[in-house]
């Protein structure tokens, strides 16, 4: 039995590490939506063709700068497509902090946020996989035990290690509505 599809617009604030699953998990979960969009945070910071400045463990405060417009970009652009009437779910990298700080930005609602929690292992053999690289100076380990550390426990936390991305999807959409949703 497939898992329930909400019949009213909703944003969902789609947050891990990198190589979690949040682009592969986003992208099916748009696709079961109805007038829906993804949204892939990363493309604005990848829209800087000049003086981009990547965040790592000790970011510069030009870094800093640059990820908290990447963040209120995405937010504006989740409301506007929200308020035109499509679902939106919004896919980044959105820890610590930054995770309260990006539900306060973000006006439409219902916004249910879903954190991809997948063992440091696992995100370890996912990123040895992939094409690009997104760990650079930190390790899966470090960025997980920070993200667990630092991100305070809002929406659904979900372990997707051994799950497939369409096992994800039906686990978010039977248990969001309960678990998932911020004020």
């Amino acid at each position: 039995m497939p898992a329930p599809v909400p019949d009213q617009p909703v944003i969902v604030l789609l947050t891990g590490v990198m190589a979690s699953g949040k682009s592969t998990v986003g992208q099916a979960l748009a696709e079961r939506l109805p007038r829906s969009v993804h949204l892939r945070g990363d493309v604005f910071r990848r829209m800087i063709v000049n003086g981009r400045e990547e965040y790592g463990p000790e970011p510069t405060e030009e870094a800093v700068r640059q990820v908290e417009l990447r963040y209120r970009l995405a937010s504006r652009t989740a409301d506007a497509y929200f308020t035109a009437g499509f679902s939106v779910v919004l896919q980044d990298v959105v820890l610590g902090p930054e995770l309260p700080a990006q539900v306060a930005r973000i006006v439409g609602r219902p916004l249910l946020v879903v954190v991809l929690a997948p063992e440091p292992a696992v995100v370890a053999r996912r990123e040895a996989g992939r094409a690009k690289n997104g760990y650079g100076e930190w390790t899966p380990a470090q960025l997980d035990a920070g993200m667990r550390a630092t991100t305070p426990r809002l929406g659904l936390w979900l372990d997707n290690s051994h799950q497939t991305p369409a096992e994800t999807v039906d686990e978010i959409l039977t248990r969001a509505w309960t678990e998932a949703a911020v004020p």
